[in-house]
């Protein structure tokens, strides 16, 4: 019997498009994408080219929405320091909400590149 991993492996050799088709119904999209890859955009192409989408809401928004804000999101675990910690759905969004507006308080906006 195959594990999770060589399922999706095999699926996906299969039927390459499917297979991302159908992990990408598992995003929520502003606007669900039509294609699944085009291969001539772009000097690699470009995946889901007319798809819109929001990783934050992705990530964090839908699962605090959904009642999960007080599980766990992220485990923050240091090799170098030994620090450990864990950040809910919850306080993982405060967090990049608190970084979003000192971004848009030094003029940053949406298409702007931040290094």
């Amino acid at each position: 019997m195959q594990n999770g991993y060589h399922q999706a492996y095999a699926a996906w050799k299969r039927d390459p498009e499917a297979f991302w088709r159908e992990a990408a119904a598992e995003i929520d999209w502003f606007t669900p994408p039509e294609r699944i890859f085009s291969p001539e955009e772009g000097v690699y192409g470009r995946w889901f080219p007319e798809a819109e989408t929001n990783t934050c809401a992705n990530c964090l928004d839908r699962h605090v929405i959904s009642g999960r804000g007080s599980e766990t999101a992220i485990i923050f675990d240091s090799a170098m320091t030994g620090e450990k910690r864990r950040y809910t759905y919850d306080e993982a969004l405060a967090e990049v909400r608190a970084i979003a507006a000192v971004l848009l308080e030094l003029g940053i906006g949406k298409g702007d590149r931040v290094i």
